[in-house]
């Protein structure tokens, strides 16, 4: 029993010390804090599972943010009990979580996990540009990520253009600068300045002629050609233009057939990535949950599929696709027109989709906590009876208060009748 008492303390005592990282935000926040101050905040729901979910990551994450001595301070808000501060940050649901910065606010729209959140933190709270000095670190830099955008040259007009475009885009990808000696021997830039993207085992130089506006280009690049994709990285998707091929295939125990899918896809986007690396990106997801939204259904696994996020449309293939020919004629039957789109978001396919996701959510509810789905939809309904029974309670009282007069005005009317009688009679 002491050991019990003694690690139920322990507990309480590690959640307390880990939760003092954690500061509890109110309408006030705007005017109190510093203006260099960098703020990580989430704003939540008492009533909201996902925000609950959340919660002990978001003390984990203030907790090491802290003992790194990171500038980044992190906080929570009840957007319901500080309206005003979540009106601030314009939360349109929950969890929402901002990165504050020199008064710009960084909206986080990734996957919300620790490793996700932390290097969004980190990414934004340092400089929008990094400076590669040596060869050892644009080597190091390579080795940590997939996609890297590196700016070559002096001072230029396409350097302030390049950090414009840092200073919006800095929520997604990381942004660096070096000069051409830093860069590797087998790198070959025609002439400088010069803006390239690493990515794909291989790089890419951007030309205005070419590409146009630069921003722009750096939205449709900062993602690798192929990668494996989860729901928050193919929303993201969806500003880049391109459509998306995935394979889509089980989270567990992967079966030969979604193997196959997944090759297939891997070697078309290897093969042919520069006859299609304009139009697409690939991939593979394992939780098909955002595309069954998308076509309001269950999708067997495995199967293929390509979306276009821009307008929430979707394709799928008019026959079966057992040859890396068979996936190449679906693709350009989707750039040529002859593949039917599907899907969108006319207002048809919104009321649809609204009607397929109140379904969804209250099947949810009901499997997983039935006595709280009777609790849920039980007690309006009993209040609406309670209301209705009231309302024709009240009608009733006033009918017979409504027969009473008639039947007083009836008993007056006799009343005066027999004595206008009587009266004829003494007459």
């Amino acid at each position: 029993m002491s050991d019990k008492r003694s690690s139920t303390l322990l507990t309480v005592l590690l959640f307390v010390s880990v939760s003092a990282f954690v500061e509890e935000l109110d309408d006030s926040f705007m005017e109190r804090k510093g203006a260099e101050d960098i703020w990580l905040i989430k704003f939540y729901a008492p009533w909201c599972t996902f925000c609950k979910q959340l919660d002990p990551v978001w003390h984990q994450i203030g907790s090491e943010l802290r003992s790194l001595g990171s500038p980044v301070q992190v906080g929570k808000s009840d957007a319901t009990a500080s309206p005003g501060l979540a009106k601030e940050f314009r939360v349109r649901g929950y969890p929402a979580i901002f990165m504050l910065k020199k008064e710009v606010k960084y909206n986080y729209l990734g996957p919300r996990t620790k490793d996700g959140i932390m290097d969004f933190a980190n990414r934004v709270a340092g400089p929008l540009v990094r400076s590669l000095t040596s060869l050892q670190l644009f080597q190091h830099a390579m080795s940590r990520h997939d996609v890297m955008f590196v700016y070559v040259g002096a001072t230029s007009q396409l350097k302030t253009n390049y950090t414009s475009a840092a200073e919006t885009l800095i929520i997604g990808t990381y942004f660096f600068s070096a000069t051409r000696d830093v860069l590797p021997k087998a790198v070959c830039l025609a002439s400088l300045p010069a803006v390239v993207v690493f990515k794909d085992g291989t790089y890419f130089t951007y030309s205005e002629e070419r590409h146009g506006d630069l921003m722009a280009w750096i939205n449709r690049e900062r993602f690798p050609t192929y990668s494996q994709i989860d729901s928050y990285t193919l929303y993201a998707m969806g500003d880049s233009g391109k459509l998306v091929l995935l394979a889509l295939v089980e989270q567990k125990h992967l079966w030969d057939q979604s193997l196959r899918c997944k090759s297939l896809v891997e070697e078309v986007a290897a093969e042919h990535r520069d006859t299609y690396r304009s139009s697409f990106y690939f991939g593979f997801m394992e939780d098909s949950s955002y595309i069954n939204g998308l076509v309001m259904g269950d999708i067997i696994l495995p199967s293929f599929i390509i979306v276009n996020l821009s307008n929430d449309g979707y394709f799928l293939p008019p026959g079966g696709v057992e040859t890396k020919q068979q996936l190449l004629d679906f693709m350009d039957g989707v750039l040529d027109g002859s593949v039917e789109i599907q899907g969108g978001n006319g207002v048809t396919q919104r009321i649809r989709r609204f009607v397929y996701d109140t379904k969804v959510t209250l099947t949810s509810i009901f499997t997983k906590a039935p006595l709280f789905g009777c609790f849920l939809f039980g007690l309006p309904l009993s209040i609406g009876v309670g209301l209705c029974h009231l309302c024709c309670k009240a009608r009733n009282c006033a009918d017979d208060d409504d027969d009473d007069d008639d039947d007083v005005a009836l008993i007056a009317t006799s009343s005066q009748r027999r004595k206008k009688s009587g009266n004829k009679k003494s007459d």
